[in-house]
């Protein structure tokens, strides 16, 4: 009994101190990204300073180290980043942002793309990393991706289908967003536009992507009036390994992809590759789509000053939409409600849209980066594209619609307009199915130098030349049991009988030459960071019609007109101290109008009143950080004159006509707010507001208005919008955001999103001078989005099951409207309302369900 009572005792002391030691330790939680880019840093080494307790990162980046230490400090390590050191004092040592050693190929690239840097470069920015990417995209595209920032609208709702999404960024549409991936503009050349169903496959391949708001961090002159975004896929900083994952959703959503790194391997190569295949039936009823996307990319380390980066890309896609809008009451009485999509029909059995769209652009890039010194860098692109595809729609739309095999909400009978063309006594097709092709080719040259001329100041300079030929024509697409379609729009062949994949209608090339070049100065110092940037460029258009002058016809070939374009732009940073910095930019853009302002009428005749639109903007920034906040204030205001853009709104019956507004001048002005804040280690909150204030500030005569034939229909002598607001966006809009982490293996999220002050676009055609309301205002709305993401071992892989819920509440909203005005007598004013506009209504509730497994 004594001697059990003593070992009872010597156990004691040992039992204390394990309990001790176990209450004493703690964990310590944090997060490693690339402080440019904030994308996630997977395998980075992190260590308590003289100890041997450390742990490396997961793959988002994330980490917990137990250590028993009351104060300690971290030793984080990662190849390509200078070594830092970060005080801990409790459980959450926040995120940590590692900076590139200077003139990496990390570094070269960042600073080739124009990426923009926290609290250091004088804009204001958001930046979406490759973690919340995987998590939240879902059955979302890019620009949707993009909906909780700031001054962004974000929607899929105008065509409906697969790759339909379109932006605003401050009021501007995409025409005037500058959209560049690896530093390489992508924006139609003739246009401006941006059509997103060509990159859908980048979400799985995307490093990092960046807003930059208002006149961006670009040096070479892009159309970034309302803002930039920067994407940036992997190269040599990809991870060994990678992952395959499969897709399910609502309507039957299916996406399966893979991707397949190598890593830099020994002796410096990289090897990257990715595909999906994605399809389904579409949310509103007729839009199924069929995607493919493949990526790759090869880079081999030359040395310690050469790399090269071979990338190429496409995405071919064949998707469903719509063209034609309805006034609200014609949904309300549609028996499959707001799903209601009149354009699509039922051929030999198995349903046929008749209006699609297919596409395919695939874009390769030859990049060179050159470390020349310590003090200096050279990154060269070399890239081509080459576009093909357009849209699909019918001859004679009132026939089409007319044709259905029950009520006006049936599909569409297109056995009964077979029958017509079978019928038809010489084969000459009654109804078929044309395209407007928009073929391109554009090869281009991008270069930039860096040169360190002293420890503070760097000098950029460079070289942007670029050569684009758009290939536009109409051809038959489906004769449906037709013989031949009779064309006479060729005068070279006015009675032509054309099948299947021949020209119609018309036929012409836009070729535009760039041909420009940068220089950029940055002075930091302390505190103080700025910049000056002066860019110049020759935009040279030239028209070829092959079908509306004769062979011999001097004007075939137009002359080539020379547009003389510049902008200057400068900005300061100031960091008051650890937590507070302000900001401040300005600039002036003097840029060619776009091409359809020069060649008006679809005439090979130069417009002589064309002339540069002008831009003035500036903007003044706050921002604050600290461990566990972090938020920005932005003032800005652009005035743009002599603008020029084209509007699509319905004409007699079915048919879509086309604006040319020329010389336009409008206002806009706003301030933003947003805000990200980890009260506790695994809580996240981020939230926006932004108010805009967007006015067209003058009247424009001579609008001419043309059908999808670029066949001119008219002209009106006045359109009366100077003090309407700009519409097509909504003015102010607000998010917030929650990420929990329950576990380290279990997150859930949230994101609510508001849109208000939502003023609809306008019909030049039907907008009277004398009117007794401004255009009709959108219905305020609200959306909220839930994701949730848990990872867990399979056979030894990491892997994740994630679930996306969006528009959660089913809320019917309308994203895109078209005012008209009528009134009930002569004695009466015209009006715009809810009951004689034409709407398309957003997306409903969709859900995914996504396995992912990394190895």
């Amino acid at each position: 009994m004594k001697i059990k009572l003593q070992r009872i005792l010597c156990v004691i002391p040992l039992l204390l101190l394990v309990f001790t030691t176990a209450f004493a330790q703690r964990t310590i939680r944090g997060k490693v990204v690339d402080a440019t880019t904030q994308e996630s840093l997977p395998g980075a080494s992190v260590s308590v300073k003289g100890s041997s307790e450390g742990v490396t990162t997961e793959v988002d980046g994330t980490f917990s180290l137990k250590t028993t230490a009351e104060n300690v400090t971290l030793v984080i390590n990662y190849i390509g980043y200078t070594q830092q050191e970060v005080a801990v004092s409790g459980s959450n040592a926040g995120t940590i942002k590692m900076k590139g050693v200077e003139n990496n190929i990390n570094e070269v690239l960042v600073t080739g793309a124009s990426y923009a840097i926290e609290r250091e470069t004088p804009v204001a920015m958001s930046t979406v990393t490759s973690e919340v990417i995987v998590e939240k995209a879902s059955q979302q595209e890019f620009p949707e991706l993009l909906k909780s920032t700031p001054g962004v609208y974000a929607t899929r709702g105008a065509g409906g289908g697969y790759g339909d999404s379109r932006i605003n960024m401050r009021g501007f549409q995409s025409a005037n967003i500058a959209v560049m991936i690896n530093g390489i503009p992508v924006n139609d050349m003739e246009s401006g536009r941006v059509f997103w169903s060509n990159w859908a496959g980048l979400t799985d391949v995307t490093r990092s992507m960046q807003t930059q708001r208002g006149l961006g961090a670009s040096k070479v002159a892009v159309p970034s009036v309302g803002g930039t975004i920067n994407i940036l896929t992997k190269t040599t900083d990809a991870q060994k390994g990678g992952f395959v994952s499969q897709a399910i959703g609502n309507n039957n959503f299916s996406k399966t992809a893979f991707s397949l790194s190598s890593g830099l391997t020994e002796k410096g190569w990289s090897f990257s590759v990715a595909g999906s295949k994605t399809e389904g039936d579409g949310w509103f009823e007729g839009l199924a789509f069929e995607a493919y996307s493949y990526f790759f990319n090869v880079s081999k380390v030359l040395n310690e000053k050469h790399t090269l980066s071979l990338t190429g890309f496409g995405a071919p896609q064949y998707h469903g939409s719509r063209f034609e809008r309805q006034n609200i009451q014609y949904y309300r009485d549609a028996p499959q409600g707001i799903r209601f999509n009149p354009n699509w029909g039922v051929l030999n059995g198995e349903t046929k849209t008749i209006s699609g769209n297919f596409y395919h652009k695939p874009q390769v890039s030859l990049n060179h980066y050159w470390t020349i010194d310590g003090t200096s860098s050279l990154s060269t692109a070399l890239y081509a594209s080459s576009g093909s595809g357009g849209n699909e729609f019918p001859n004679n739309a009132s026939l089409f619609l007319g044709t259905r095999t029950g009520d006006k909400y049936s599909p569409v009978d297109i056995d009964k307009l077979v029958d017509l063309n079978v019928a038809s006594q010489d084969g000459n097709a009654v109804a078929y199915l044309q395209s407007n092709r928009n073929d391109h080719r554009w090869y281009g040259a991008l270069s930039t130098y860096q040169k360190a001329l002293t420890e503070n100041f760097d000098l950029l300079a460079g070289v942007d030349l670029r050569y684009y030929k758009g290939i536009h024509f109409n051809s038959v697409r489906n004769l449906l049991g037709a013989e031949y379609v009779l064309n006479s729009g060729n005068v070279n062949n006015p009675n032509f009988r054309a099948k299947n994949g021949d020209k119609i209608g018309f036929y012409n090339d836009g070729i535009v030459n760039w041909a420009g070049g940068f220089l950029q100065g940055e002075y930091k110092t302390g505190a103080l960071a700025t910049f000056l940037s002066l860019a110049a460029s020759n935009t040279s258009y030239q028209r070829i019609d092959y079908f509306r002058y004769k062979n011999d016809d001097p004007l075939r070939e137009s002359e080539k007109v020379n547009f003389f374009g510049y902008q200057a732009k400068g900005g300061a940073n100031y960091n008051l101290n650890d937590n507070h910095n302000v900001f401040a930019n300005l600039g002036y853009f003097a840029k060619a109008p776009f091409f359809s302002a020069v060649f008006i009428g679809n005439q090979n005749l130069a417009n002589d009143n064309a002339e540069n639109e002008k831009i003035l903007s500036y903007e003044l920034g706050y921002g604050y950080r600290s461990k566990s906040l972090s938020g920005n204030v932005n003032l800005y205001r652009t005035t743009w004159k002599d603008r020029s853009f084209t509007r699509s709104f319905p004409g007699q019956g079915t048919e879509l006509l086309f604006a040319n507004l020329l010389g336009v001048d409008a206002l806009h002005q706003g301030i933003e707010v947003d805000f990200r804040y980890e009260p506790i280690n695994r809580l996240t909150l981020t939230g926006m507001v932004s108010v805009g204030d967007w006015t067209w500030l003058n009247d424009i005569e001579g609008v001419e208005i043309f059908d999808e034939n670029q066949v001119k229909r008219g002209t009106v002598p006045t359109v009366t919008m100077a003090g309407l607001k700009v519409g097509d966006a909504p003015q102010t809009t607000a998010a917030l955001g929650l990420d929990l982490k329950l576990t380290d293996d279990f997150k859930i999220g949230a994101d609510y999103n508001y849109y208000a002050n939502f003023n609809s676009d306008f019909n030049p055609i039907n907008l009277p001078e004398t009117r007794g309301n401004d255009p009709w205002k959108v219905p305020t709305y609200s959306l909220m989005d839930l994701n949730a993401v848990f990872k867990f071992k399979f056979a030894g892989l990491n892997a994740s099951v994630i679930g996306n819920v969006n528009n959660v509440f089913d809320t019917e909203y309308i994203s895109d409207a078209l005012s008209n005005y009528t009134r009930a007598s002569n004695e009466e004013p015209y009006l715009s309302n809810a009951s004689n506009s034409f709407v398309y209504y957003g997306t409903g509730r969709s859900w995914t369900t996504t396995l992912r497994i990394n190895f």
